[in-house]
């Protein structure tokens, strides 16, 4: 799969679940994709939330594992 296929389908994954993000008042940014590991960043009340990183882990990257398989993790940077 090459580049544009990858941030496509990331983008994608992330699109399905952004609008729980946002009823929430937050929202998800995607930063880079490197070594199968896809880099985001939490915006608005998502970045002060106390459960952001079950989210992460349950919800955003578990989203895009099923739209991507090979990504391995997700991470925030900030």
């Amino acid at each position: 799969m090459d580049q544009v296929e990858l941030y496509s389908k990331v983008e994608k994954a992330l699109e399905e679940i952004r609008p729980y993000l946002i009823t929430d008042g937050g929202n998800i940014s995607l930063v880079n994709i490197e070594n199968d590991v896809v880099k985001v960043q939490l915006e608005g009340a998502c970045i002060g939330c106390s459960v952001n990183q079950l989210t992460l882990k349950n919800g955003v990257e578990a989203t895009i594992k099923k739209y991507v398989p090979q990504i391995k993790e997700v991470i925030e940077v900030k």
